[in-house]
């Protein structure tokens, strides 16, 4: 059987969600959870990739195994098992071809950034001191929407067959202590959404104008968009699928 597994975590002590040699990562940690409880290897395929100090506030993977027949259970004892950053949330059954990278049909990032010294959110926010301005920014973002290839905010190298994202939100609020960036698409990038902050984020300290974002947008070259902001602010927050990808027959 098929099953879709819901969980997050906080990404500080690992180097990305993919498993990878001499290196400690959420998918290699995870699998091995299951491993020890079910007795068996599983191999999980998650809705994606995110780098080292990346943090995951819902997050996908599917596995082929036994029929479970306790999931409760199963989801109460890799709880106890799994170190306190990382927490499954959910086993769902699904349909067999149903597939958590490739049935993914949208994924939302938020960056948070901090602007008053606040030792509670050193580890999770990335502190920004100097005024920003917020209007511009928005404005700056909406930009984002009228375009698809986002070459210019991709890590340079990345060996992939297409550049096109489908932006369909992107918005700067305030919320409580934060300034929170959202920004919903069909796919992302490798870096992408910490290099469109960085950007944006020049145009919030006054060093670009939206003309200027523009001509980035248009330059399809990584060298002219701004620096990589933080990994330690960006959180996966929700990861969207057709409404029937958690339900089968019988």
């Amino acid at each position: 059987m098929r099953y879709f597994v819901q969980f997050s975590y906080f990404g500080e002590g690992y180097h990305g969600w993919q498993k990878q040699p001499n290196a400690t990562t959420v998918q290699s940690v995870l699998q091995d959870a299951f491993a020890k409880l079910l007795r068996t290897e599983i191999a999980l395929t998650g809705a994606g990739r995110t780098d080292a100090g990346v943090h995951a506030r819902q997050m996908f993977a599917h596995f082929d195994g036994d029929q479970i027949t306790d999931v409760a259970d199963l989801v109460y004892r890799l709880n106890a098992f799994l170190p306190d950053d990382i927490a499954v949330h959910e086993i769902v059954a699904v349909e067999n071809e149903a597939h958590a990278r490739f049935d993914a049909i949208e994924r939302t990032y938020e960056y948070w950034i901090c602007q008053h010294k606040n030792v509670f959110r050193s580890n999770s926010s990335h502190y920004i001191k100097h005024p920003l301005h917020v209007e511009d920014m928005n404005s700056a973002a909406q930009l984002l929407l009228d375009h698809t290839d986002f070459e210019c905010f991709s890590k340079s190298n990345t060996d992939v067959k297409t550049f096109d994202c489908d932006v369909k939100h992107a918005r700067w609020e305030s919320k409580n202590d934060l300034l929170i960036f959202t920004i919903t698409a069909d796919r992302f990038l490798r870096n992408m959404v910490r290099a469109v902050v960085g950007t944006l984020l020049n145009v919030g300290t006054g060093k670009a104008d939206i003309q200027e974002i523009q001509r980035i947008l248009e330059s399809r070259d990584r060298s002219e968009a701004g620096v990589s902001v933080p990994a330690k602010g960006l959180y996966l927050t929700k990861v969207t699928y057709p409404k029937n990808i958690f339900h089968i027959d019988g």
